[in-house]
């Protein structure tokens, strides 16, 4: 199957061969010819599957030829990197179809949106805090709003922007057609989809599983060893280009911190950057200024790096859902990944919940080389362990053995588990 099934207006195919695309990804074949309908679409996929150009291809195909001014297709992302590479995307693929696109999100200058909107946009791209601002100036109309489109549905539920959403969908006429896309679906948001969508043709795309061509692999380690091991792994082994996962923003910050002082070519992408620190650190890890990025997993969507050859999952994340997403930057178009995760005994029935999931037990790693009880700088371990398996709600094992002589700890241990 290629792109010329579809039917395209000219300018579209046009831009398409311009951008080098040939053959649609999976979620595009499945969700494109139902989009050209009108229908309403729910799409389940996780990251790098090419679920942006299967959303924006449909709706530059319904707008072409009615470029004017006024706005009339609403994409809502959870973040601004996000805002930006969707934003990005309608450039490449509209351009000789006239119609015109912005973004709208804070950090930066209200002003500077105000004059675009002004000039006329057929797109807007936003995110709801920043959208609502310029609601409630009445610097944007939504009354001729056409096509709706959720993307990342499920960090929208995560950095509680469902009541915004709420808000903004009042000022969108019911008559549209709407699409929502996500790499996950918790139940918090499934009643609120069924709010958005009318009769929708749901689409799952790999959105369980990841891609077959990532090597997964797990070291059992101390909380406080953590970064011992991540400084002697990439000391030892080639990683060319590596996105690493933190808990919290305080620990992204840090962790990064430490790694430029032992040496590397770190930054971090959390939430207490401005925009130009963001992208600052986004462009770094695309050139190659930068080859390690230490993120959370908010901050991280919107993240569109090829040829990312690893994924370590410094704290190991809550739901297996989220472990899929993580490690599904890695492995793309066809190429191999890797993807590493660092568990301390408390997480062992999260591993157990992933190698499920997987249909296989992850391959358990040991580091033969000591490792230092203590990190580099102990605010970057802070909390600890127990304090942060605390806050998980996971049990804390405390018992102490007497009368024994003490032993070197080994790096590594059994978890007493299997996906057997």
């Amino acid at each position: 199957m290629n792109f010329t099934e579809f039917d395209f207006k000219p300018a579209i195919v046009a831009a398409i061969k311009k951008s080098g695309y040939t053959t649609p990804t999976e979620i595009q074949q499945q969700a494109m010819p139902h989009l050209m309908q009108g229908l309403d679409l729910l799409g389940l996929a996780q990251t790098g599957t090419g679920k942006t150009a299967a959303f924006v291809l449909p709706t530059l195909q319904r707008l072409a030829g009615e470029a004017g001014k006024k706005v009339k297709a609403l994409i809502l992302t959870p973040t601004r990197e996000l805002s930006e590479q969707v934003h990005e995307n309608i450039q490449m693929l509209g351009q000789g179809t006239r119609l015109k696109s912005c973004t709208l999100y804070g950090g930066v200058s209200k002003a500077g949106q105000i004059q675009k909107l002004r000039q006329g946009v057929d797109i807007v791209v936003a995110c709801p805090g920043r959208l609502l601002d310029h609601l409630n100036s009445k610097t944007v109309d939504l009354s001729s709003i056409e096509v709706l489109i959720l993307d990342e549905a499920d960090q929208m539920c995560d950095k509680g922007f469902l009541p915004d959403i709420r808000r903004i969908l009042k000022q969108v006429p019911r008559q549209r057609q709407s699409m929502v896309f996500s790499a996950t679906m918790p139940k918090e948001i499934r009643c609120f989809v069924e709010e958005i969508l009318t009769n929708p043709v749901t689409v799952r795309v790999n959105h369980e599983k990841p891609t077959a061509t990532i090597k997964h692999a797990l070291f059992q380690v101390a909380q406080t060893q953590k970064t011992a091991l991540l400084k002697h792994i990439l000391q030892s082994e080639p990683m060319t280009t590596t996105l690493v996962f933190t808990r919290t923003k305080h620990k992204a910050k840090n962790l990064a911190r430490q790694l430029q002082q032992f040496g590397f070519k770190a930054t971090s992408l959390q939430g207490n950057l401005s925009q130009n620190q963001r992208k600052k650190a986004m462009d770094g890890f695309r050139t190659g200024t930068f080859n390690i990025l230490v993120a959370t997993d908010i901050a991280a969507r919107g993240i569109d790096v090829s040829g990312i050859s690893h994924v370590v999952n410094y704290d190991v994340p809550d739901t297996v859902e989220t472990y899929t997403h993580r490690v599904g930057r890695t492995g793309r178009a066809l190429q191999t990944g890797d993807a590493y995760t660092f568990a301390t005994r408390e997480d062992a029935r999260m591993i157990l919940s992933v190698e499920r999931s997987l249909g296989q037990n992850i391959t358990r790693k040991k580091v033969d080389a000591p490792l230092s009880n203590q990190d580099h700088n102990a605010s970057t371990a802070a909390p600890s362990a127990s304090t942060d398996e605390k806050r998980r709600g996971a049990p804390v094992s405390r018992r102490k053995t007497k009368g024994k002589p003490k032993q070197q700890r080994s790096n590594s241990f059994d978890f007493g588990l299997s996906a057997s």
